[in-house]
């Protein structure tokens, strides 16, 4: 940028380094420019569908004092302040592929409102930047020219105001970033490349730079919104927690600086009256009414009309002592401004914690052999401790809500609404006494069938145990949610280690035993398995006892693949660290190179290609063993255009080709693997249609979810980057190594095969390159193959690209449970029940965490974005859960016959 650098280094310019706090995303940030506020993570859903902006800001300061405001640019601030602008023409920012248009957009106004003089603040926001990181990253080729376009635009608009001063009063031109770029092109976290932007102010009426070039002094971005306010002689928003940049106001008299210093500082103090009861002890505040009285004492000389130098030294003092004033005073404010609302957080934990209990106390009954989940909520709906909570509830309402001082969600929601909330409280507070008395009565009982009941626990089991506790405490720490990704890798590698002891010990373990204890062993599992013909006992369910384990493996050692299977673990190790080289994810070590940043360099894009293809020919043939013809051919014509779709966009070449000069944005080839995936989904649904409807074969329904699951499969590496399908690649091979020469040798009950699904699809989440700050998300998978911002579609594509890895192996564990006839018909009952308890599980204890450490120092940063990642799970693995219950619809009719 030959032009800004020249202003900057020798014209009557201010630079600064803008340091903005997370969530570095559009919507947030441009409140928090406009408002002077920290905004709340909340805004990083809302961002998707802005609100009109409510709070009291610069723009609407502007508005009510008749300034004509023109706006060009992101359709979000058409959102924030609808009705403000006397002219504007919003473009979608979400469509992150197109990196030209709309810039085109906003350049094309230029020429015609530049020459106008109908308007006081003009505002422009450009996006192809920001998209060009999102897609291509911030080593693209493709930066340097839009940096020079935006140089040439920053020309154009300087000369052109230059040019209008000479019957007027200097124009100001501001340059900033809403927010930065990540290493990898995205935004959203705290990493310095994100939370730093340039802030360079230019007017006529500063002095001109003289002496060599200074480092840009660090400010808030929050000090902006004070900053312009002041500069445009309007009122510093109520909220605003930002200081006065002095330099800016540099060239105004003594006397006016002081002024603008006192009117921040009095807005600052007055925020703190409001927000702390203590406000007189607060350092800032005392420092504040030190500088107010010092600054008493300059009026009275300036008044006396002294205009000697010791005038002049006072001011310097009184502006040093505002400055110190202000920062103590802006750090307390950034620090207690966040307000909770307590209540309605305490309402929702509450309904958490008693969901996890009731679904703690129904694992008897729901591992059992009828899977049988039953919340017993009608029974206590009669009952006089319901009614009784319900008024005691509905009382605490009533107080809370009409004596609270702030805001509060819950209460401003309707009676009828609250009042179904309380019940809903009251009903499952009372399952749970239900169920507990049930647990009591039971365990009065004698024990039944005392063979099965006294297996004893295997090492799988203790390491799920210690392993889940492990996760959910780990939680609590700040720096082991920044580096989850360790302890799901640890979990893996480590859960691998006894996979490989457990088949040692059924491959050798019978060899060293004499005939005629194989002969004992054999009728005593007989023996069990009369019980449980007249118990309706599941005996792959007890299978964790090493009395059937030893029995169960002994087809298996006869076999010709023992050796495979003694390899399968340490095979599957390997992958693992393979993997692990791939993405650096994280925070402490995200910064170091990995297999994925040089792949995607321009230089070695050749090598991209050929892994690419390698790749996908991987999956067709790690897919399509179990796929009909018709869909065979649909997953090679789809991965095709994977491959096509890919070339199109520039991220890798066809064989012959040496360049990649004809880019596009790839819509056919992309709505042509669209079409195979729904066409392979379409068959795999009809499938399921036909096994639950007409037929109940069991081969039909495990064909229809293994078509299904192949269209996903083909999604994935759709969305997928190049340099990620590896990935996908190895996810499919360790799900084939596994269900072969693992999990059905090893007989597992589908308790501990649905546990080890959920660790690898944890631990995949994270080789995909994701991590719990929101600046890995990989916002271009939510616009493959549209040509505008379609919300619903862009929410999906983006949330199942994100959350591919935790969905291909939940898909992958019905396939498997339901294509082994010899398991009990309640194993998909079980592995649905499994499933939704290890989800469960770290989110309640989380949001009980999160809630008790609300004011810790690292809040916004660490603990919020995982808590968005957390909701986001959840939701995704309820609709897991439904389709695991629509699939077990068989059984749940076998157990009603």
């Amino acid at each position: 940028m030959p032009y800004t650098t020249q202003v900057v280094e020798k014209g009557t310019s201010y630079s600064f380094i803008a340091e903005a706090k997370p969530p570095t995303v559009t919507m947030p940030r441009i409140k928090a420019l406009m408002t002077g506020s920290i905004p709340g993570f909340i805004d990083v859903i809302v961002n998707l569908n802005s609100p009109a902006l409510l709070e009291d800001n610069l723009i609407w300061q502007a508005k009510t004092a008749g300034k004509r405001i023109v706006f060009y640019g992101d359709d979000t601030w058409v959102k924030l302040f609808p009705k403000h602008f006397v002219e504007y023409d919003g473009t979608t920012s979400f469509f992150v592929s197109d990196f030209t248009e709309v810039d085109d957009n906003v350049t094309r106004h230029l020429d015609r409102v530049l020459k106008r003089d109908d308007w006081d603040l003009l505002i422009l926001h450009y996006l192809g930047l920001d998209h060009i990181g999102h897609m291509t990253g911030p080593n693209s080729p493709l930066v340097g020219p839009k940096l020079h376009e935006m140089d040439n635009i920053l020309k154009k608009i300087h000369v052109s105001l230059l040019s209008k001063e000479e019957a007027s009063l200097p124009n100001l031109l501001v340059v900033c970033g809403d927010h930065g770029m990540s290493e990898t092109g995205s935004h959203g976290g705290s990493s310095e490349g994100e939370v730093h932007t340039p802030l360079l102010f230019i007017s006529s009426a500063f002095e001109k730079r003289s002496g060599p070039l200074t480092q840009p002094e660090l400010v808030q971005q929050t000090d902006l919104a004070s900053t312009l306010a002041i500069g445009l002689g309007l009122p510093i928003s109520r909220n605003s927690v930002g200081n006065l940049i002095l330099p800016v106001v540099g060239g105004k008299t003594m006397r006016e600086q002081l002024r603008f210093m006192h009117l921040n500082g009095y807005q600052l103090s007055r925020l703190l009256q409001e927000n702390t009861p203590a406000y007189e002890k607060d350092p800032g505040y005392e420092h504040f009414k030190i500088a107010e009285k010092s600054h008493g004492n300059w009026i009275k000389l300036y008044l006396e009309g002294n205009n000697s130098e010791i005038l002049l030294n006072l001011g310097k003092k009184v502006l040093k002592q505002y400055l110190e004033a202000l920062k103590t005073l802006s750090s307390s404010l950034s620090r207690q401004v966040a307000q909770y609302d307590m209540y309605s957080m305490m309402v929702g934990t509450v309904i958490i914690m008693e969901v996890l209990l009731l679904l703690l106390l129904s694992v008897p009954k729901a591992l059992s052999s009828r899977a049988e989940f039953e919340v017993p909520l009608f029974p206590p709906l009669f009952s006089l401790l319901f009614y009784l909570m319900c008024l005691m509830l509905c009382a605490v309402h009533v107080i809370v809500c009409t004596s609270a001082e702030s805001l509060c969600y819950f209460c401003s929601m309707s009676w009828l609404t609250a009042v179904g909330v309380m019940m809903l409280i009251s009903a499952l507070m009372c399952g749970i006494l239900s169920a507990i008395a049930k647990v009591f009565e039971n365990s009065r009982l004698p024990l039944k069938n005392p063979v099965v009941s006294s297996s004893s626990w295997s090492e799988i089991d203790v390491l799920i145990l210690a392993g889940t506790i492990g996760h959910v405490l780990s939680l609590g720490a700040s720096s082991f949610i920044e580096e989850e990704h360790q302890t799901w890798y640890f979990l893996i590698n480590t859960l691998c280690l006894v996979l490989c002891q457990e088949l040692c010990r059924s491959n050798f373990l019978l060899k060293e035993c004499d005939p005629q204890h194989s002969t004992t062993v054999k009728q005593n599992f007989d023996c069990t398995g009369e019980a449980s013909k007249c118990k309706n006992i599941d005996i792959p369910a007890a299978g964790s006892s090493k009395l059937g384990k030893a029995t169960s493996s002994a087809e298996f050692i006869k076999g010709s693949d023992k050796w495979i299977s003694l390899a399968s673990p340490w095979i599957i190790l390997i992958c693992c660290r393979l993997l692990r080289s791939l993405n650096q994810t994280g925070v402490q070590w995200a910064h170091r190179p990995d297999f994925g940043h040089w792949l995607t360099s321009s230089e070695h894009k050749s090598e991209l290609s050929f892994l690419t293809a390698v790749s996908l020919l991987m999956i067709f043939f790690l897919v399509q063993r179990r796929c009909s013809l018709v869909s065979k051919i649909a997953m090679a014509l789809g991965l095709l255009g994977v491959y096509s779709y890919r070339a199109a966009i520039g991220n890798i070449i066809y064989p012959w080709q040496h360049d990649s000069k004809d880019i596009s944005k790839g819509i056919t080839e992309a709505r042509f693997v669209y079409v195979f995936v729904l066409g392979i989904i379409i068959t795999g649904t009809k499938e399921l249609l036909k096994s639950q409807v007409i037929s109940a074969d069991s081969s039909v329904k495990s064909t229809g979810l293994w078509e299904v699951y192949s269209g996903l499969v083909l999604l994935a590496a759709l969305l997928f980057r190049p340099h990620n399908l590896p990935v996908l690649v190895f996810c499919l091979l360790i799900q084939t190594m596994m269900t072969k020469y693992i999990w059905r040798p090893l007989k597992f009950d589908a308790a501990q095969i649905t546990i080890m699904h959920y660790w690898f699809g944890q631990a995949f989440f994270y080789f995909q390159g994701n991590s719990n700050g929101i600046a890995t998300v990989d916002v271009s998978a939510g616009f493959v193959g549209l040509e505008s911002y379609v919300e619903i579609p862009a929410i999906f594509l983006t949330a199942f690209a994100t959350y591919a890895g935790p969905l291909l192996w939940a898909i992958h564990l019905l396939c498997y449970l339901s294509s082994e006839v010899s398991r009990n018909s309640a194993a998909v009952g079980h592995g649905c029940f499994c499933y939704a308890l290890m989800r469960s599980i770290p989110v309640a204890i989380y949001i009980v965490l999160v809630t008790g450490l609300r004011y810790h120092l690292f809040i916004w940063s660490v603990f919020s974005p995982k808590l968005l990642y957390e909701g986001v799970h959840v939701f995704i693995t309820a609709a897991i859960c439904l389709f695991f219950t629509a699939m077990d619809q068989n059984h749940s009719h076998k157990v009603q016959d």
